[in-house]
């Protein structure tokens, strides 16, 4: 796909996620959470979002896959571009009425990103991107920080029982040994932050392709390295951010 071909794709993305915020923000604080089968939580809220943006985009681009979080791969084929859809990334906050959850959307085509969208409905803010036109925060240029000093770096983490998981407690330990401002700005808020350089680089592990594809475009777009390790099951690990510090975190990590 091309330009013109993918500023489309943008406005019918962001059109998706206009559709999942009319679903999301009423029930933010009101609505009941059920537990998962992974343990994980869910609510009506994620359901309901992910059908009108699956609605949207199959009616906007009816060839293309969707994969989505609740829901599934719907129409896959190998030979098309797809959706990746998490509806609420970020479901315990959402769930314990923290504003830090987002809806993410991203565009696959011959197995790499090359659209995405990370919306932050609670905070009115929507970072966009496609391969080749740069990523923007509500219509205005951001970049990722320019750090080269871990010791002065604000480096975000995702949630430890994921660190525990992925076999990678040990190099947790060493982050924070040498990352003085070290915050668990997690989920896709922390990706957000990272994009227009509030956090200058962050290690999250274990992710599903929902979670991850969107900032795996949108990081090289602003500027940024992203360093991706694939798991066993479809996961995967993220490194990114300020180029001069990704390069000092990523050797941490024992993948």
């Amino acid at each position: 796909m091309r330009g013109p071909e993918l500023e489309r794709a943008a406005e019918i993305a962001c059109r998706a996620a206009d559709r999942a915020r009319a679903e999301i923000l009423p029930r933010f604080r009101s609505v009941a959470v059920e537990t998962k089968s992974d343990g994980s939580p869910v609510t009506e809220a994620d359901r309901s979002a992910e059908r009108v943006i699956r609605e949207v985009l199959t009616a906007a681009t009816p060839d293309f896959g969707i994969l989505g979080e609740e829901f599934g791969d719907d129409r896959p084929r190998a030979d098309r571009p797809h959706w990746v859809v998490d509806p609420i990334d970020g479901t315990i906050a959402f769930s314990r009425g923290i504003p830090l959850f987002a809806t993410l959307i991203a565009l696959i085509e011959d197995g790499e990103p090359v659209l995405g969208l990370i919306d932050l409905p609670a905070l009115d803010e929507r970072t966009l991107g496609w391969r080749g036109g740069g990523c923007r925060r509500n219509g205005a240029p951001v970049q990722v920080s320019r750090e080269k000093d871990l010791g002065r770096a604000l480096v975000a983490h995702g949630d430890i029982f994921c660190f525990e998981r992925t076999g990678q407690r040990p190099a947790f330990e060493e982050l924070s040994r040498r990352t003085p401002m070290l915050r668990g700005y997690t989920d896709a808020f922390g990706h957000a932050l990272v994009l227009s350089g509030g956090v200058d680089a962050m290690i999250d592990l274990d992710l599903n392709p929902w979670d991850a594809a969107a900032t795996q475009l949108l990081v090289p777009e602003a500027g940024g390295a992203c360093i991706t390790h694939r798991q066993p099951n479809d996961k995967c690990s993220l490194v990114f951010g300020s180029p001069a510090l990704v390069e000092q975190l990523d050797p941490l990590l024992s993948f």
